[in-house]
């Protein structure tokens, strides 16, 4: 069995990414997405190994001494990260994993694992952006603002990736992000790998 690919997935607030990357599960099944581990308290709802693996602070803390950790990051007072044992066991079962992080968690990623394939969503415009940050329509124009300038500096490390799909019409995009994980699969050490038999049985000579 041929091992997975793992995909770094980024995007600003208001690209899309997350419905972009629900809309790819439903069509390609060998496509998971990574669960976190995290020493923040559920959530009412979560549940422990789907949403997140929840964590202590202190057996966090240790797991990260230890290089347990892909990437981590602690935001306010609480720390998320993505463990290798989790992703390595996914890929070896040959599925495809993503990690749907920042440019942050990406570089450190990229540091630890520089095979893994980057890809970030952008949205078709800055009015684009700027609407669907102020859908909900419950926000002042001062957090409208804040949201703005995260995303554009969330934008700046567009070039630190692979691939770039910019999210207009949202058919296209999925298409465009499927393409991707398609073409991932077609390589030519990736089908020899998994068609061995086959290869070897066209190339075998007649009668």
């Amino acid at each position: 069995m041929s091992q997975g690919t793992l995909y770094i997935i980024s995007a600003p607030s208001g690209a899309g990414k997350t419905s972009l990357v629900k809309a790819l599960l439903q069509r390609l099944p060998d496509v998971v997405v990574s669960v976190s581990n995290t020493t923040r308290a559920p959530r009412p709802g979560e549940q422990d190994g789907v949403d997140y693996h929840f964590t202590d602070k202190s057996e966090f803390e240790r797991l990260v001494e230890n290089g347990e950790f892909l990437e981590y990051a602690q935001v306010f007072d609480n720390y998320y990260g993505t463990r290798r044992a989790t992703v390595q066991k996914e890929l070896e079962a040959g599925r495809d994993v993503i990690l749907e992080i920042d440019w942050q968690g990406a570089r450190q990623v990229a540091s630890a694992a520089p095979e893994a394939v980057k890809v970030f969503i952008l949205p078709p415009s800055s009015a684009a952006l700027r609407e669907r940050l102020s859908a909900r329509g419950q926000d002042s124009e001062e957090i409208i603002e804040r949201r703005m300038r995260d995303a554009i500096s969330e934008m700046s490390h567009y070039d630190e990736y692979h691939y770039l799909i910019f999210n207009d019409d949202f058919d296209i995009a999925v298409d465009e992000l499927q393409a991707i994980f398609i073409s991932r699969r077609l390589r030519l050490e990736v089908q020899r790998e998994r068609h061995a038999g086959v290869l070897a049985g066209l190339l075998e000579s007649g009668g």
